[in-house]
């Protein structure tokens, strides 16, 4: 009984503190938008674009920390720039949109980091890289909640697009269905969903709730809704455990995500691969059977 008693309250024990508690809530505004939208940055093959813009923002969240603003702030301006410059510099045929990406958020990223080693930066703005779930406000948690339901609501909107697009782009028109809106709205999308998960993950993790979870639902199922559903709570659980293992093990919040995350896909990855085997040797079993 007693060990029972001490188990719920190692369970409990971290949720009565008003830290964890934002970081808990800030798990569940990446949760629900990494979950639902990953799914179309895998299903649109987007991931790199989902990567870039996450670099891309680092110089807007060093200028908005010495600045004392507001990190979504600086993340937004960033990711603003970012597309501008993208958008400008791709329309040359002679440099190509993808060198175009390369070269903007090489560029961006670079201006960061010169930026953040300057002698007048503050201590801690390291953490623009990797997070600090267990530092966010509730100024911080209102405009990711913000940014939260626009994400979700345009995902409810464009869902009919999004399938139509990606289930045959060449035929997409003759149902409806425009390449350029569907493409151009995930991209939108994207640098929103970024926006809302900077502050718990950091410019270099961010994307792993973009995409791991969502690639972990991939394997275990195919429709698109659930894939949403199952990414989602993939996505939880994975922040519920790195936040306990933060707690307990005393390891960096935004990073102790990002591993549980990489753990559960390559659980998945595993047990994916141990059904296949299974089922190649059951089939094969009933072919010697048969003959």
């Amino acid at each position: 009984m007693n060990v029972a008693v001490q188990l719920w309250h190692a369970l409990v024990e971290p949720w009565t503190q008003d830290i964890m508690q934002r970081a808990l809530a800030e798990v569940v505004l990446m949760g629900v938008v990494g979950g639902a939208l990953g799914c179309w940055i895998i299903f649109y093959q987007v991931s790199y674009s989902a990567e870039s813009l996450s670099h891309a923002l680092f110089p807007g969240l060093v200028v908005a920390a010495l600045l004392g603003l507001p990190l979504l702030f600086g993340a937004g301006a960033g990711a603003a720039v970012a597309a501008v410059a993208i958008a400008i510099f791709g329309r040359n045929p002679e440099v190509g949109r993808d060198t175009a990406v390369a070269a903007v958020v090489s560029a961006l990223f670079g201006l960061g980091a010169v930026l953040a080693l300057s002698p007048g930066s503050p201590p801690g703005i390291e953490e623009l890289l990797f997070g600090d779930i267990l530092g966010v406000s509730r100024l911080d948690l209102l405009l990711a909640a913000g940014l939260a339901v626009v994400v979700l609501v345009s995902l409810c909107l464009l869902h009919r697009q999004f399938l139509a697009v990606g289930f045959d782009r060449s035929t997409a028109r003759s149902i409806g269905g425009s390449p350029t809106l569907a493409d151009v709205s995930l991209l939108v999308l994207v640098a929103l969903a970024v926006l809302v998960a900077v502050q718990g993950l950091g410019s270099l993790l961010v994307v792993a709730v973009l995409v791991g979870p969502a690639a972990t639902a991939r394997l275990l199922v195919r429709e698109m809704v659930p894939m949403m559903i199952l990414a989602t709570a993939l996505a939880l659980l994975s922040g519920i455990i790195g936040l306990y293992l933060s707690y307990y093990v005393g390891m960096a919040g935004g990073a102790s995500i990002a591993g549980a995350i990489v753990a559960v896909y390559l659980a998945a990855l595993a047990g994916d691969a141990l059904r296949r085997m299974t089922g190649a040797g059951r089939a094969r079993r009933q072919r010697l059977e048969e003959v």
